[in-house]
Formats: C-alpha cells, structure tokens, sequence
C-alpha cells in the first residue's frame, strides 16, 4: 500500500522542476570566436633581476664540505670549461619573463590586462593575431584589484571588445575565454558560469565570477566573454593544486574592470571611497553578546582619526547593517561597496549600537595610498585601573597597568585599560586566543577603566542572561572584538578553593 504514495510523492516533486527547461548550447562558437579572436593580445613582459653573489648562470658547483678535495677539484673543472674571456661578472644580472594574456577597448590601442602579467616589467611587448609585435606604455595600474592599462602605438586601428553589464550574469549562462596559455597563442575555451560573488582573499574587493571554461598559466589578463561577444570578466585565478585547470578559474567582473580602467586612463591610478575603519567578522557569539537577532554586517574595531567615519561620529563596536541603502551582509561585503561609492558622496549608513539601529551620514574621501594609511594609522588609544582580579569562568586573570606591568609586558606609557596577566590553558579565554599582555580596552561596547570596571560589566551581563561577553582588546598586532562565553560560576566561587 505504501508503493502509490511514494510514487506519488516523487512525481509531486518532480511537478516544480518540469518548468525549469535548460536552453541547448551554441552549435558552433566558431562564428563567434572568429569575431572576438583579433581583440585578444598575447603580452610578453621581462625585468631585469640582479643575481646575488656567488649565483652564476649554468651549472652550479655541488656543496662539499669546506677544504674537501671534490670542492677544488669541481671548481677547477668549471674553470676550466669555462669560454675563453668568460671571467665572472661583477655584478650579475639575468632577465625575467612572463606571459599573459590582454584584450583591445579601444582601436587607438588602449589594452586591459591583470597587474600581476606587467609588475616589476622593464619592457612590455603586446603581440597580436597577426603577430605583429608593439611596444606597450604603462597608462596606470591598481594592486589592489590586479588592474592594469596598457597603450600601444598601432599603425592602424585595432580591433577591440565592448564591456557588457556583468551584473546580468547568471549561473548557468554560457561563457567562452580567449587567452595565451602556456604562451601557445590564442586559444579559445568554452563553459559556463559555475557561481558569482567568489571571495579568494587575494585582495579586499575581491568578488570574481567563476567559470569552468578551462584557464591555463598564460590566461591571466584574458577576457571572459558572453554569447553576445561583450567581456564580462577578465580571467585572474585559478584553482589547481597541479597548476593546470581543473575548471575552477576566477575572473574580475567587467563592472569593476570597466571602472578603475576609466580611472587609470584618467589620472593613472584607481579612486576609491574611503570610510576610514577597520573592521572585523560578526560571529553568532559577537551577533549575541549585543542583542543583534543575526550573525550580519561589519563590526568597527577601530576608527581612523580625522577620517568619515570620525567626522560621522561612527564608534569603535558599531556594527554597520548597510550603506548608502546597500545591505552588508557580511565583512568581505563593505570594501566593495565602499570602494565602488563616488568619492565625495554624503551617504547614509546605518549601525547597530546600543541595541537598536542608528542612522548617521558620512561624506566619503578617496582611499590614501597603503603607505599613507600606514604613516598616520594611529590605533586608539584605551582606559584605566585598580586591583587585579580573577575572572571566574572566563580563564584569565587581569591587573592594573602598573609601572612593573608596562615594564612587564612592554606596555606604551599612555597605555591604558586593564592588563591579562595570566590565560589558562584549557579555559574560554585560551579558546578565544587571548594571551597575556592583551590589554581589555572596552567591555560590551563600554570603556573600562579598572578591573572594577570589567567585573561590573560582566555581572550586568550575567543579570541580562547573556550567553556571551564582548571585549575590545589591544594585543601587539592591534585591536580586535573578542565574544568571551559566559559560564554562571558564582556557585563555584563559593567552593573552597
């Protein structure tokens, strides 16, 4: 009897998918490739390397130990064979080339390709399919987002590509890449869209569409095209523990190459909005410990003086929910958002402090270079104390900065807060990477001045039924938003030691 209703059951289920039809591939791309292959150029870059001493060309001389016959006998030999007139140089030098891949936007012979195919290059040379070999000039370049723009000097109009809109790019969607593998030369691949918004943490904006077209060493710069021959990406990265593919590559959305391009051509380096924090992940515990009903947006753990977020008022502990009318749903999220905003724009940001959501304005500037950033980068600074004190159930015990504490623990002398002096080894703390030395600056978003201070906050928060404590701690590599888990010991505390 049971038969019948499975039977049925399965074909219930089966009823939603019956819509869902898959459109049948191209016949041939051969159309299509034929169109797109002349914009596609192979680049050749070489640098200039200086040799450290003792590191020569050709064979080396095996390692002996020192005043071994073998050692004189093998250098003998090398000089002997050595050409004639081959003295050793004395200063060394061996060039370096690499390969890629870059694609024509303009017929005056502007050309897109990855930073990481021209860094460091002494000369770049763009062949293409016809393969007439150019000089290529460096217009500009972002680190960062693994951009750059090259100009060649063409004795007649390139061929070139059209961006398309690469947020209209579905899973699913058919793909072909065009590129330089292994230096072979143009070579056409075909796939699909396997997902969208990848975070390889190569960088802070990264967001790359990733495809199963094959990608090779030598695809880097190439572009990503869609069936109506517009680039909707620029193949960056792939996925390979041998370093051929294994139909996982990454590649930059053509929105986001499309923009910094405009502004390398411009002014010959990337603009992006610049808040002017630091942040960090929301954690279930972190969501917990402040009221918060999910683990979503990004947590402020530090404010850069004199930046929007200081002018805006946006305080260390905020937890930004979205911005400019954008939902961050998570850390990686806000740089991109960020970076993408115009510079100059009033935009509003709501966090969540306190408990509820608060809305704030924020003028963006331009983000400074990395070495400005780390020249004024100034983390703030923290409180006070009073009398050492052992935080039951939590594994650790901590003190008043004290003179012999700064000295101790190679404290500043403007330092301030409550010090950890002591983590045990199998409690939350140790869990959590505390160690002593740490210094508590705030506890549940509040500054602390004594360890009366932190003791008060964890009390109030045990009354609260808190499962979790959040602490902002100073350690040597900056500040970071700790969720400690509350265990109620008072029973414990009453036990005989």
């Amino acid at each position: 009897m049971r038969l019948p209703y499975v039977f049925f059951l399965l074909a219930a289920l089966a009823l939603p998918l019956a819509s869902a039809t898959a459109r049948s591939g191209p016949e041939s791309l051969a159309d299509l490739a034929e169109k797109l292959l002349p914009a596609v150029v192979n680049i050749s870059s070489s640098q200039t390397i200086p040799v450290r001493n003792g590191d020569q060309s050709g064979p080396e001389v095996p390692s002996f130990p020192p005043g071994s016959p073998f050692e004189q006998f093998f250098k003998d030999f090398m000089n002997r064979n050595r050409p004639p007139g081959d003295g050793p140089p004395a200063a060394p030098e061996r060039r370096a080339q690499s390969l890629g891949s870059g694609f024509v936007i303009d017929p005056s012979g502007y050309i897109v390709t990855n930073n990481h195919v021209i860094d460091g290059a002494d000369e770049i040379t763009v062949t293409l399919q016809d393969n007439t070999t150019l000089k290529a000039t460096l217009v500009g370049k972002d680190s960062s987002g693994d951009i750059a723009l090259l100009k060649v000097n063409p004795e007649k109009p390139l061929p070139a590509v059209p961006f398309g809109d690469s947020a209209k790019a579905r899973v699913g969607d058919w793909v072909v890449a065009i590129g330089n593998p292994f230096g072979l030369g143009g070579t056409v691949t075909a796939g699909i869209v396997s997902a969208r918004g990848r975070n390889i943490h190569q960088g802070p904006y990264d967001d790359f569409i990733q495809t199963d077209a094959a990608i090779n060493q030598g695809n880097s710069g190439g572009p990503l095209f869609n069936m109506d021959g517009e680039v909707i990406g620029m193949n960056t990265a792939i996925y390979s523990r041998s370093g051929g593919s294994v139909g996982i590559g990454f590649s930059i959305p053509s929105n986001m190459v499309k923009m910094i391009v405009a502004q390398l051509k411009d002014v010959g380096h990337p603009v992006r909005g610049w808040l002017g924090v630091r942040i960090q992940q929301v954690t279930a515990d972190i969501a917990e410990s402040v009221g918060l009903k999910e683990a979503t947006g990004a947590m402020v753990a530090g404010v850069n003086d004199g930046g929007p977020a200081d002018k805006a008022k946006i305080r260390n502990g905020d937890i930004i929910l979205k911005f400019d009318g954008q939902d961050v749903k998570d850390m990686p999220a806000l740089p991109r958002i960020v970076a993408e905003t115009q510079v100059g724009k009033a935009v509003a940001i709501v966090v969540w402090r306190d408990g509820k959501e608060v809305t704030v304005t924020a003028t963006l500037a331009e983000k400074p270079s990395d070495a400005d950033l780390a020249a004024g980068d100034t983390p703030p600074k923290a409180p006070n104390p009073t009398a050492p004190s052992d935080l039951v159930g939590l594994g650790l015990k901590i003190a008043p900065i004290t003179p012999d504490m700064k000295d101790k623990f190679q404290l500043g002398d403007d330092q301030k807060g409550v010090v950890i002096v002591e983590v045990k080894p199998s409690g939350a703390a140790a869990d959590r990477g505390l160690k002593p030395g740490d210094v508590i600056v705030e506890v549940q978003q509040t500054e602390v001045k004594s360890v009366e201070d932190v003791t008060k906050r964890i009390e109030a928060a045990r009354k609260e039924s808190r499962k979790s404590i959040l602490i902002l701690v100073q350690g040597h590599d900056g500040l970071r938003w700790v969720p400690l888990p509350l265990t109620d010991d008072r029973d414990q505390r009453k036990k005989p030691g």
